[in-house]
């Protein structure tokens, strides 16, 4: 969501969730709400609500008598799509992209797998049709449109496993690969050999073969932690 949809809150939004998750501001650090209402020049109630919000993110907590404090990091709701997003802004980037490459390499293969006993027939369809723009976007510097069915190929697989706690995953997966590409940690053209698995992925899916699926997806996600140890080491 943009910060203009978010309103006056999304602003302080914007500046404090990635000074916190940059480490601006340490755990047990207390965050006066009324001086940062002076310093963004908003209301009270604009600054309450984005404190809300950064609670509901398990970075802050609210305390009587004490204040808004800055939980540990171990508290962080790591998972929430936004924190994500902050973290790859800032210098915690290569450790955060590591960590999400090695969740990916312990779900998306299972997933896989799970897809190709579970697919219907349309999303097996949908799953050939984003492989294919992945192929069709793939040279000419045009990351943009290779991210987007990047994207939807990876919620496809997670939905089609017919594994709900997989299917939720789908926002984690798209924040990973929209870092990678919005901050530059791929190469101006994805690698060919991992086009070419996820044609072979969409293949295996819609043929049923889970054990194939299953391998196939495990290259992807060996060769994007690959990657990350050449671009973002």
């Amino acid at each position: 969501m943009s910060t203009t949809g978010r309103g006056l809150h999304g602003r302080v939004l914007d500046s404090l969730g990635p000074a916190i998750t940059a480490g601006e501001y340490p755990p047990g650090s207390v965050l006066r709400t009324d001086e940062l209402a002076q310093r963004f020049d908003v209301s009270r109630s604009v600054m309450r609500e984005a404190v809300r919000v950064l609670e509901s993110m398990h970075l802050v907590e609210s305390r009587r008598r004490v204040g808004v404090t800055v939980r540990p990091k171990a508290e962080w709701n790591v998972y929430d799509p936004q924190v994500i997003r902050w973290r790859l802004a800032g210098a915690d980037r290569p450790h955060q992209l590591r960590s999400l490459t090695v969740l990916r390499s312990a779900v998306e293969p299972v997933a896989a797998g799970l897809a190709a006993k579970h697919a219907t027939a349309e999303q097996c369809a949908e799953l050939t049709e984003c492989a294919l723009g992945m192929v069709a976007h793939s040279r000419g510097h045009q990351l943009e449109g290779y991210l987007f069915h990047d994207v939807a190929f990876h919620r496809v697989i997670l939905n089609a496993s017919g594994n709900e706690m997989f299917a939720r995953l789908g926002d984690v997966v798209a924040e990973v690969l929209a870092g990678r590409t919005h901050h530059e940690v791929m190469f101006e053209d994805p690698d060919p050999a991992a086009v070419t698995l996820h044609v072979q992925v969409a293949e295996a899916v819609r043929e049923g073969d889970a054990v194939r699926a299953e391998h196939l997806t495990r290259e992807i996600t060996v060769g994007a932690l690959q990657e990350l140890d050449i671009l973002a080491p």
